[in-house]
């Protein structure tokens, strides 16, 4: 199934029905009086997230979505149908905003989390409600409210725990792989990664978080370069960033403290906030490299990235390929996110 994380839809509710202005005529009762009937509500437009769905592809195609009308009321006191609503199901992760106004009008950021995107229009009165003791014979009646409608861009944000950021063939895909049951393609060609995928990755009974392998960035990806930056969103709502640098990269004139911090300098150029996010040094591949000189090739990275970023994280030396220092990886991962969710429930705490 393609992968399509944008779509833009038109979605309108019904109208209501109209009330409709009606007299009781049955033999041997004169003057029966007023028997005109409601108008039926419209039916509502509501959108439902669903975890089973990890894409829009449904709403690239299939762009207009218009809820039922109301029936209209009639004599003999008979009210109006209501109209049917329609479930939009979308990812877990889907943000709705109005292209009009630029209002967010949902984030389905919970499996089965269900929202109303637009009411459906009431039905208008019928004669019945119009009668009184000096207006005996009312022939007023109201038309139905018509029912909200909405231009909305749809914007899939992927939700994990873990965000996985570096240059193509880099090593994202094998690391992921490597620590989790997702089987994205790995290849020795750049860009191997077309989408975004998601892995879990099981440190103990009970005990694991999700982890977002993302389209490898490269130099200039900000202004449109590769495949550029429109991926970068699915790594907003991460708790963590893991950086992986390739060590030992095939180009003979490549720099990975050169390409690392031009990663980082593409992350602060989309978004501030998503370069504040903590972020740890992955540093991949060891295994290209003689065991004698590894060490040395560290310390010598780390010496020169620390000088011109400023970095002062903490940092990992794995080999993806066969899952060395990947173990102590994740439990380090787990940890810092178990610390995470403690100091948030602490603040919450604090707040109330």
């Amino acid at each position: 199934m393609k992968f399509i994380d944008e779509a833009k839809i038109y979605v309108k509710a019904g109208d209501g029905g109209n009330g409709v202005a009606s007299f009781r005529r049955e033999k041997y009762i004169p003057m029966g009086g007023p028997d005109g009937g409601d108008g039926g509500r419209g039916g509502s437009v509501y959108a439902i997230a669903d975890r089973n769905i990890n894409t829009l592809v449904d709403y690239r195609y299939t762009r207009k979505f218009l809820a039922q009308r109301g029936e209209n009321g009639r004599g003999a006191d008979c009210y109006g149908a209501g109209g049917d609503d329609i479930v939009l199901r979308m990812p877990v992760g889907t943000v709705m905003t109005d292209l009009n106004t630029g209002t967010v009008i949902a984030d389905l950021d919970q499996h089965d989390k269900k929202v109303l995107i637009a009411q459906g229009g009431k039905g208008g009165l019928g004669n019945i409600h119009f009668k009184s003791s000096v207006n005996r014979a009312p022939r007023k009646c109201t038309k139905g409210e018509p029912g909200e409608e909405f231009e909305l861009q749809l914007e899939l944000k992927v939700l994990a725990d873990v965000g996985l950021l570096g240059l193509p063939n880099a090593g994202k895909s094998t690391l992921i792989r490597a620590i989790s049951a997702a089987r994205p393609k790995v290849a020795d060609y750049p860009f191997t990664t077309m989408h975004p995928n998601l892995g879990v990755v099981r440190v103990d009974d009970n005990k694991s978080f999700v982890v977002a392998d993302v389209p490898g960035l490269i130099k200039g990806a900000a202004d449109g370069a590769g495949l550029g930056i429109r991926f970068l969103k699915h790594l907003q709502r991460t708790r963590l960033l893991l950086h992986l640098v390739d060590l030992a990269p095939f180009d003979p004139e490549a720099d990975p403290v050169r390409d690392a911090v031009a990663i980082v300098g593409e992350l602060e150029k989309y978004s501030p906030e998503l370069a504040a996010k903590p972020r740890w040094l992955v540093l991949n591949k060891l295994d290209l490299i003689p065991q004698e000189e590894r060490d040395q090739c560290i310390k010598a990275f780390l010496k020169a990235y620390k000088k011109v970023s400023g970095y002062t994280g903490p940092h990992f030396a794995v080999t993806a390929i066969n899952g060395g220092g990947c173990r102590e990886l994740c439990y380090r991962v787990y940890d810092a996110l178990q610390e995470h969710v403690s100091e948030e429930e602490n603040r919450v705490e604090t707040e109330r």
